[in-house]
């Protein structure tokens, strides 16, 4: 990609997503939305987050010639598997039920160990992030952030899986942050800083 970006298509559905991707990306660039053109999203059989990202961007990017930006992202809980991971979005199901999403993932992890809440859950938020015109991938980087799950879901900003993630180093989970505070450290603000240099 020799020349910069100046249109440029974001592939998501996810209102949550969509708007934390617009404010990453600089104001002189032209944005449209898949909620736009009313796509659905393809069917996203890779094995991998960045798999999934370059699925959705490809598709989206040959329904509209141009060039797409799409994410695929989630979250790995150690303790099970590094489950839900690349089927995060799909265990809050065809509505997008997070509560429910959130109540399996408390169930699963009482099924595992009846102690858990007083334990260290390790999890992480990890976000692909690919760039394709057409048929061609032509960047995809990988952003992640380290932390734990909390005991019960707590705040409501974020969205998602937000409210039981604490990072590293903080006692409040994405959920109970203040937009901006969240927003510079997680997984997303991490994959598009490897990826600015093309805006």
């Amino acid at each position: 990609m020799k020349k910069k970006i100046k249109k440029l298509l974001i592939g998501t559905n996810n209102e949550g997503k969509l708007r934390e991707i617009k404010n990453l990306i600089p104001k002189n660039i032209q944005i449209f939305s898949t909620l736009d053109f009313k796509f659905r999203s393809p069917r996203e059989n890779g094995k991998t987050f960045e798999q999934n990202s370059i699925i959705k961007s490809k598709y989206f990017s040959k329904k509209t010639n141009l060039i797409c930006l799409a994410d695929d992202s989630g979250l790995e809980i150690d303790i099970l598997d590094k489950k839900p991971g690349i089927h995060s979005a799909r265990w809050a199901g065809k509505n997008k039920d997070f509560k429910a999403a959130i109540n399996k993932v408390f169930k699963k992890l009482t099924a595992k160990d009846k102690n858990w809440k007083q334990k260290q859950i390790k999890a992480r938020f990890i976000c692909a992030l690919s760039i394709s015109y057409l048929n061609k991938n032509l960047v995809s980087v990988i952003g992640k952030v380290e932390g734990k799950i909390s005991n019960k879901a707590m705040g409501k900003n974020g969205f998602g899986y937000d409210p039981i993630f604490i990072p590293n180093n903080e006692k409040k989970t994405f959920g109970q942050m203040p937009f901006l505070k969240k927003y510079r450290m997680d997984h997303r603000f991490k994959a598009f800083k490897k990826i600015k240099k093309f805006f």
